[in-house]
């Protein structure tokens, strides 16, 4: 029977000192896989190489040579690659549309997508020379509704779903799996700061705001940074091999942004 495992797998994890990234880099090493990480923070890859046992490389993905350079010194780490996870995101600017500059919507853009894309351009031929192997895309629950105040970050995440059922489709030839994960509210830093901003944007408590937040998630609660790094393991691992083309929420089922 199949396992809920990765021995062996060469992976390379973007934005994967910290947070979600950091939670994923550790499951996929419990789980057997050799891991190369990217991010931007050297702190945070230093503390990370000091205790995981993974490659690492400073580097934004939305800087097509800095993603250049991490795919050579991933592949020559690695000898290859069997799984891409594009994790790498930032939460971009909290405002009405008309208080969001041209640089803010244009930065998180080319994080949230075209950071995905540039990857994935580097990591199909090295998944093709392998025989097959799969992505895993970050999308989020703003991925499948609008979000006020959130365009950018809200029309990144759908172009991310865009870009994962086209690769499916393309790819799936080759056995290459490609899903989305559509995280909803995380527990961590991030959220708390989204949320504050949020709240200060409708003059509200954060206590206020975060309340609002959670009556729109049927389990009315936060889902964690290892909630998601399950799911990136299921869908590397042999049980999620005949799953792709696919958005799958873990987030207690976000009924409304």
């Amino acid at each position: 029977m199949a396992e809920l495992q990765a021995k062996g797998q060469r992976v390379i994890v973007t934005a994967g000192a910290a947070g979600i990234g950091r939670a994923i880099s550790e499951a996929l090493v419990s789980a057997g896989a050799r891991v190369h990480i990217c991010d931007v923070d050297r702190a945070a890859l230093d503390a990370c190489a000091r205790s995981l046992a993974v490659g690492t490389t400073i580097a934004d993905v939305a800087d097509e040579a800095d993603v250049d350079r991490l795919f050579d010194e991933a592949a020559g780490a690695l000898g290859g690659l069997d799984a891409l996870v594009n994790n790498a995101g930032i939460a971009g600017p909290t405002g009405a549309i008309e208080e969001i500059s041209p640089a803010e919507w244009r930065r998180c853009i080319d994080v949230d997508l075209t950071g995905q894309f540039l990857c994935a351009r580097r990591a199909v031929p090295l998944l093709k020379a392998t025989g097959g192997g799969a992505i895993v895309n970050m999308s989020s629950a703003a991925g499948r509704f609008g979000y006020a105040y959130r365009t950018p970050y809200s029309a990144a995440k759908w172009g991310v779903i865009g870009l994962t059922e086209s690769l499916a489709k393309e790819l799936g030839p080759a056995s290459i799996a490609v899903n989305a994960i559509l995280p909803g509210i995380v527990a961590g830093p991030r959220i708390e700061r989204v949320i504050g901003a949020r709240a200060g944007q409708l003059g509200l408590t954060h206590a206020e705001m975060e309340k609002q937040y959670l009556e729109k998630v049927s389990l009315r609660r936060m889902v964690s940074a290892e909630d998601v790094a399950h799911m990136v393991l299921f869908l590397i691992s042999p049980l999620g091999r005949n799953v792709s083309g696919q958005s799958l929420g873990v987030c207690g089922n976000v009924e409304a942004l």
